[in-house]
């Protein structure tokens, strides 16, 4: 595996091109200080007042005039085209924790390919945060609190079994896949306790629940996906 160009002990900040708002970038900031720009979000870090500890892409939308204000040692051309800026970013960040923000809410085809670059950098924690929502890939186990009566959706990117407790609607002995079964709205009934069979599985809750799950994602009990070596 290639070195990290960006090796935190603290959670880390990713900024993409979509909309950003300055609340929900503030609240990031807070639970993950340090802050990566994917390519032309350089310009949506400077425009909120962030000077990015590192711009990472292949460079096709950064404006001249963010790169020129941004340190030479920042900048981080990755030319290959296989690969979104986001997924760039996230497997060339070593971190407890990477929290997205700008990668939705605004083009539908962005979005996707960000839920793409969760499932295929799996080993890689990361939620993608919201105004609204949060989206994170469910790792092979999670323990979360949450209160009573929460919004609890699960979709699944692959075929992919799950079990459950503390959920209004359990997950036993169902099998999900696209165009098959999902399992969004469902809710929380008490300590939510989950397994899933592979990662393809993505969690959406309400934005208010950052806390508890980063809490649940970093803990001394979270379990993480081995790492799949790239073909």
């Amino acid at each position: 595996m290639n070195e990290a160009i960006v090796d935190e002990s603290r959670p880390v900040t990713l900024i993409g091109c979509g909309t950003v708002k300055e609340t929900v970038l503030r609240r990031a900031i807070v639970q993950a200080p340090a802050v990566v720009a994917a390519d032309g979000a350089a310009q949506v870090a400077l425009d909120h007042g962030i000077m990015p500890d590192a711009v990472i892409g292949d460079f096709d939308s950064i404006p001249e005039a963010a790169r020129a204000r941004i340190p030479p040692a920042r900048l981080h051309r990755i030319t290959e085209q296989d690969s979104t800026d986001f997924e760039k970013c996230l497997r060339n960040i070593c971190a407890p924790l990477v929290i997205g923000v700008g990668f939705g809410g605004g083009r539908v085809d962005h979005q996707l390919a960000a839920f793409h670059g969760l499932m295929r950098h799996a080993d890689r924690p990361c939620l993608l945060l919201g105004e609204r929502d949060l989206v994170f890939l469910m790792p092979p186990a999670l323990c979360l609190s949450l209160p009573q009566g929460s919004r609890f959706s699960l979709f699944p990117l692959g075929e992919v079994r799950a079990r459950s407790l503390g959920l209004r609607w359990p997950l036993d002995d169902i099998g999900f896949a696209p165009g098959v079964r999902i399992g969004t709205s469902n809710a929380v009934s008490g300590p939510v306790e989950i397994e899933v069979s592979a990662p393809a599985m993505l969690a959406i809750l309400p934005a208010r629940a950052l806390e508890a799950v980063i809490a649940g994602l970093t803990g001394a009990e979270a379990v993480r996906w081995p790492c799949v070596p790239s073909s």
